[in-house]
């Protein structure tokens, strides 16, 4: 095989990753540039500058500041610092297991503490109408009805509560364990 096959073979190989990053970055709210940033990020064995983005993708320097900062939010993206250099640098997160912990967590908290906080006040509200003798039979029993719901709502909050929980601490991975790689099978 020649120098130039093997080079045009590593770039096909790599676009194909970084194609297929970048179409399944929507599960993570952001966009396929967004994504495709951070698959180019991905095959970089060192950090990048904001230029070297740019140069490497071809998007203007707000739109790589833009990208790297939601990269950012997302841990999917950490600002380094090289001695002797002015410009910040940025590395990729490599562990997928991080991210999706990270990113999902994120989101699961936000929908488990909406949910209860709202599953608690309006429990609140239907008890008070279920333990109200002035109110008609048919409204203590919607009341009690709803109440019922939202009762059952809740085990599915605990139970995400309890899932947050275990991928954080990595509890997860006694249940759905992780392959190992080559290099940890050496």
């Amino acid at each position: 095989m020649t120098d130039k096959n093997i080079e045009e073979k590593l770039e096909y190989a790599k676009d194909l990753v970084i194609n297929s990053i970048s179409e399944t970055m929507d599960l993570y709210g952001v966009t396929p540039s967004v994504g495709r940033l951070y698959g180019a990020m991905f095959f970089h064995q060192h950090p990048m500058t904001l230029d070297e983005m740019k140069d490497e993708l071809g998007m203007s320097k707000p739109s790589m500041s833009t990208a790297v900062r939601n990269l950012q939010e997302n841990e999917m993206v950490q600002k380094s610092w090289k001695k002797g250099s002015r410009k910040d640098m940025y590395t990729a997160e490599k562990d997928f297991f991080k991210n999706f912990i990270h990113f999902f967590c994120k989101k699961w908290e936000k929908e488990v503490h909406v949910n209860e906080e709202a599953s608690y006040k309006a429990q609140k509200l239907l008890m008070e109408i279920i333990e109200d003798p002035e109110a008609s039979l048919e409204a203590r029993e919607t009341a009690q009805s709803y109440y019922d719901s939202v009762e059952e709502s809740l085990v599915y909050y605990k139970w995400l509560e309890r899932l947050v929980n275990s991928c954080r601490s990595g509890d997860i991975f006694e249940f759905l364990p992780k392959e190992e790689t080559n290099e940890e099978k050496k």
